[in-house]
């Protein structure tokens, strides 16, 4: 009897190749799409449709078969209403990591073993690889450092891992291209899909005004002075440069900032006075941190590093950096950094690795 493994079939070429390399190796393939939101899945900027019927096409040119299943009441009940909770919070979550956690590798999982399937599999570039000395399974960075995705995948678990493919990544994008257009998949030139599933090319601010009140209150810089009125904290994250409103204003004489002419970067909100603060020039000293603490900590192998030096990404494509683990009891984290850390987020993940093993990580609380 062939395994069974049911593929993530999302209509882009990532998981389309996934599901061929596994029928290449022996394995009896189904594709699976899901649905996760559908609030407005009939505008200009939600492609669910459109990505349906292309994992549709390449199913049919696999020869395998393909199942549509909506997962968008879970989306909603366990990805974006934390979402709203932590963006009402004053910070910027990533639901792509609480995406992965509670619906590819839990609904999607579940949804799978139902069917029959040995294992499950996703067009994630990232790499898991069984230990045999400890005995446990390791998530790994996919071979192309351009196109990593273990940052995404942080929170996965043993259990999780021990039933998961990724099989591309051990390729480049680049050879998952040619792949894809040397065996006619409809898909092989299909932009990569950019933001976040639910908003898709919409603009941002536009999109959370359905859902968060605005609380309109001051801007001011790091010497107090008003520049001008923000339109509720909620629209902002920590570095953000383009999108204030303060565009012509110039800091003359700024002690700690740039030339007058540098641009004005977000760098701290206040929440009980409602009042967002920026700073003049990109190497401010309020956009550098040195030591973070992370809540909810998540370890890959079921357990929290010992304390000593590793490398830590504070944001997705972002280059590992020195860091030295100092705590990691219970599910608090914290790390100090050698090199300041530019613009550290709460609500960001912070995720861990030993080399190319990914640790895991947690949600970024403070920093300083």
């Amino acid at each position: 009897m062939k395994q069974r493994v049911v593929v993530g079939l999302s209509g882009g070429v990532d998981s389309s190749v996934s599901a061929w390399l596994l029928k290449q190796q022996g394995y009896e393939v189904v594709g699976l799409f899901m649905k996760n939101w559908e609030d407005d899945d009939d505008s200009e900027y939600c492609s669910s449709r459109q990505d349906w019927l292309d994992a549709a096409s390449v199913a049919d040119v696999l020869g395998i078969d393909i199942e549509h299943v909506n997962f968008a009441a879970e989306y909603k009940d366990r990805v974006f209403a934390e979402f709203l909770r932590e963006y009402q919070g004053g910070r910027t979550p990533n639901p792509d990591v609480l995406c992965n956690a509670e619906i590819k590798f839990k609904a999607f999982l579940d949804h799978a073993m139902r069917l029959g399937a040995e294992k499950i599999a996703t067009g994630h570039y990232a790499r898991v690889r069984f230990n045999e000395s400890s005995g446990r399974h390791e998530l790994l960075k996919g071979l192309d450092p351009s196109k990593d995705q273990s940052y995404f995948l942080h929170r996965l678990n043993q259990a999780q891992l021990a039933r998961t493919l990724f099989p591309v990544g051990e390729l480049h994008k680049s050879e998952v291209r040619r792949i894809a257009a040397e065996i006619g998949l409809p898909v092989a030139a299909k932009k990569d899909s950019t933001g976040i599933c639910f908003i898709g090319e919409r603009p941002f601010r536009e999109f959370l005004n359905r859902y968060l009140a605005n609380q309109p209150g001051p801007i001011r810089d790091d010497r107090g002075r008003q520049l001008g009125e923000h339109v509720g904290l909620s629209f902002y994250t920590l570095g953000q440069r383009k999108g204030i409103g303060i565009g012509g204003v110039k800091d003359k004489g700024a002690p700690r900032g740039g030339g007058e002419h540098d641009p004005w970067f977000v760098a701290r909100k206040d929440l009980e006075r409602n009042t967002l603060y920026v700073v003049q020039g990109h190497d401010h000293p309020w956009l550098q941190s040195h030591r973070l603490e992370a809540d909810e900590a998540s370890w890959i192998a079921g357990g929290a590093p010992a304390p000593g030096s590793y490398a830590a990404k504070t944001r997705y494509r972002q280059a590992d950096s020195a860091c030295l683990i100092e705590a990691g009891a219970g599910e608090r984290v914290t790390a100090s950094f050698p090199d300041a850390q530019w613009a550290v987020t709460p609500g960001q993940s912070a995720v861990f690795y030993d080399g190319e093993v990914c640790l895991g990580g947690g949600f970024i609380a403070s920093a300083s």
